[in-house]
């Protein structure tokens, strides 16, 4: 990494552990305290993230006060966006630039409910979703900044996602890739760990030797999410114990690119979906998929909505509730048509009797 992309990082040693620390400081702007060592996943996350803010937001100290680029340099430096994990914060801030990039120059309280419907109306409902969460965000700043009286997004519902939204892997593809890609490749490392683990590229990037914890009933992955911050104690699958033994101990992260560094994680899904064009999947076959999977497979083998949580690490039961449902719906009609063909007395029409 350049001395140019790491411009306005400042570093420090922590007096009572000895330990270095960074900051992103750039005149006139909040200081952002990273995360990590300069050069792993979280800390380059955290560093892009705030180096995307610093340039002058639309209209810079020119804005009009009211007006949408004012606001959205206000919600910048409030707590709630603050809270947000690095990469949740690098999502909201492609939104709310392209926004603004558009937008800046009209008053926010000229943004009536029709005019937002509209723009989510031409939008992908993927989209649409990240678009409507950014938007509600900079109006309820607005409305602390009295700006604004009352939220123009109330009353905005989306529209429905076609489907299930992300395609989940079945058995086949899973057993297609496989062959494509055997054991002690990369692909094949990366494709278990998303399998096994059940957690997000964001994680999954970042995971390495110094995530094993010992425990009496074997080995786990100890991490924290990004996305939700939570801590995550993971069984290692005998599949996933089996590639991981094959990984230099040498190595930061399991995963790494063919330079030897951790992936960035936009750079490991285009990796990854070269990786599936080359086993013959559709393009549906993403990562993601595989997390989806993981969860598929648990409900499947007949575990709770708190089962498949507890190994996914999902703070809201309703997408888990959609795998539970789905199974017990074919367990169900299994066993339904078991005793159907069980009582079933009459002969069939052409039979010979």
């Amino acid at each position: 990494m350049s001395r140019i992309r790491l411009r306005y990082v400042q570093a420090f040693v922590d007096r009572k552990t000895g330990l270095p620390y960074h900051f992103f400081r750039r005149p006139g702007f909040p200081r952002v305290r990273l995360p990590g060592l300069p050069g792993s996943p979280e800390f380059m996350a955290a560093y892009q993230a705030a180096y995307a803010s610093a340039p002058e937001p639309v209209g810079g100290g020119r804005s009009k006060p009211g007006s949408v680029a004012s606001a959205i340099a206000s919600h910048y430096g409030s707590s709630d966006f603050k809270k947000l994990a690095p990469s949740s914060q690098a999502v909201r801030r492609t939104v709310l630039e392209r926004f603004g990039r558009e937008h800046g120059d009209k008053m926010v309280a000229a943004m009536p409910t029709k005019f937002l419907r509209a723009l989510l109306d031409s939008m992908e409902p993927t989209t649409a979703k990240n678009w409507l969460a950014a938007i509600r965000a900079l109006t309820a700043t607005a409305i602390e900044l009295e700006l604004i009286e009352n939220d123009p997004t109330l009353g905005i519902k989306l529209r429905r996602m076609s489907g299930d939204g992300i395609h989940t892997w079945d058995e086949e593809q899973i057993a297609q890739f496989e062959t494509a890609h055997p054991i002690g490749s990369r692909e094949r490392l990366a494709f278990a760990l998303g399998l096994y683990t059940g957690q997000r590229r964001g994680d999954v990037v970042r995971m390495g030797r110094q995530h094993i914890r010992r425990t009496p009933d074997g080995d786990v992955l100890a991490i924290r999410q990004q996305k939700t911050g939570k801590d995550m104690l993971i069984p290692i699958d005998p599949e996933l114990r089996l590639l991981l033994d094959l990984v230099p101990a040498t190595q930061m992260t399991f995963v790494q690119t063919l330079r030897g560094k951790p992936f960035d994680p936009h750079a490991f899904s285009a990796w990854f979906g070269e990786a599936c064009d080359k086993a013959g999947l559709p393009s549906d076959c993403t990562f993601h998929g595989l997390r989806k999977a993981f969860c598929r497979r648990r409900a499947e083998a007949g575990c709770n909505v708190l089962q498949i949580a507890a190994g996914s690490g999902h703070t809201s039961l309703k997408e888990v509730e959609r795998y539970t449902k789905a199974a017990d719906q074919l367990r169900l009609n299994r066993q339904a048509m078991a005793l159907t063909m069980a009582a079933e007395t009459r002969p069939m029409k052409g039979r010979a009797t």
